[in-house]
């Protein structure tokens, strides 16, 4: 199967180019990818699979049968949102859309869910179960997962995978990592109330700023000291308002930032633990307080197994130089980890980095891909498909 699976990739390798060029010339925002959309439908529908748009709005849905016994279903994931980043490479194929870009690779995303029908579709003789393609919309923005999964895009789903492109891995290579690959990220806001007054008698105030300081200090400190260390968490307030006047005591200061963390147990304790803390500092030196804490979306955790087969497609296909195993996982959040909630799951890396030129970062205005991963992305996700009967 898997000579089989390479031989039709490599055929289809030249229109799935086109097709991630095409994608990465007409790059959309989360939640308006309307033409991508109609796009990739007419991909998998020429491809003879059962096709359903507007699947968690923007979302598409593509149903590949197998002929065989299993009835199990598995999913593939791939997104296709860009960001709002004007690109600032020179290709001929460069984004058409001015301020908006692929910076994340999701065309690349896209490509790879309909290369791996393209392949499957091929194959759906020997398939013994079926394959469910979910093109997600709204990645960036974190809702994309949770608008599929309650349009039914999980109901009779046993079990998901999905994939990101990695700069730092060099392509022709696949990163595999199990246990917590990205962690759960979750969004803050503080507002500190105190009482104006003159600065030049602060006495007769409550400060709101120098309240706010003693609460970014508090917390900061109290991660390092009340926190178990091999549990990380990191916060981070990047946004601060408060203050009328350089001659004014403030009276009013809203903070919001964003808090990391891998462990669950950290997960479920960090709302309360926060408001402990600002409560706390505000009581001590009089002013009110509200800290919002708002659920992002959770860590993804890989299972095992299904972790297991991708690292054996692999190694099978490309040799054991071509896996890398990741020593540790990423602060970065994924809200395929929505889909994990409902069943087991992995989430791989593809290597994309160029060996002889530099390599932007995610999110970079000049990153770009190696368009041989590819065919390495395509195969290794259909042999893991094929795969996943037979060892699961």
């Amino acid at each position: 199967m898997l000579a089989e699976i390479k031989d039709i990739a490599q055929k289809f390798t030249p229109r799935l180019i086109e097709i991630r060029r095409h994608l990465h010339a007409h790059p959309e925002l989360s939640g308006k990818e309307h033409q991508t959309s109609a796009y990739i439908a007419g991909v998998l529908s020429s491809c003879g699979l059962s096709v359903k748009e507007a699947v968690g709005k923007t979302g598409v849905v593509g149903e590949l049968v197998g002929k065989g016994s299993d009835r199990r279903t598995l999913a593939i994931r791939t997104d296709m949102d860009a960001l709002p980043i004007q690109e600032h490479l020179e290709l001929d194929f460069a984004s058409a859309n001015p301020g908006i870009m692929h910076a994340c690779g999701h065309d690349v995303h896209a490509t790879l869910g309909m290369g791996t029908a393209m392949v499957l579709s091929q194959l759906s003789d020997s398939l013994p179960g079926n394959v469910r393609f979910l093109f997600q919309p709204a990645e960036e923005i974190a809702l994309g997962a949770k608008w599929m999964v309650q349009d039914g895009a999980m109901n009779g789903v046993n079990a998901i995978y999905g994939v990101h492109v990695f700069p730092s891995i060099p392509a022709r290579c696949v990163g595999i990592r199990y246990g917590a690959l990205t962690s759960a990220a979750d969004e803050l806001e503080i507002l500190i109330q105190g009482e104006s007054g003159h600065g030049a008698r602060p006495h007769q105030a409550i400060d709101a700023i120098w309240i706010a300081a003693q609460v970014i200090t508090s917390l900061q400190q109290a991660i390092s000291r009340t926190q178990n260390p091999l549990h990380p968490i990191v916060l981070s307030l990047g946004q601060i308002e408060g203050g009328r006047a350089p001659n004014i005591i403030a009276d009013r200061v809203t903070m919001k930032g964003t808090v990391r963390s891998l462990h669950p147990e950290s997960y479920d304790n960090l709302p309360q633990w926060i408001n402990n803390i600002v409560q706390g500092v505000c009581q001590t030196y009089g002013a009110k307080c509200q800290v919002d804490y708002r659920r992002g979306v959770p860590s993804v955790h890989n299972d095992d197994t299904l972790t297991q087969i991708i690292e054996s497609a692999t190694r099978e296909a490309w040799g054991d130089n071509s896996v890398q195993i990741l020593p540790e996982p990423s602060l970065g959040a994924e809200d395929f980890s929505v889909y994990l909630d409902n069943v087991p799951g992995c989430m791989f890396r593809l290597g994309v980095g160029h060996g002889n030129k530099i390599n932007y970062p995610l999110h970079h205005p000049k990153f770009e891909v190696d368009e041989d991963a590819i065919l390495t992305g395509v195969v290794t996700m259909a042999y893991a498909a094929y795969k996943y009967w037979q060892m699961a």
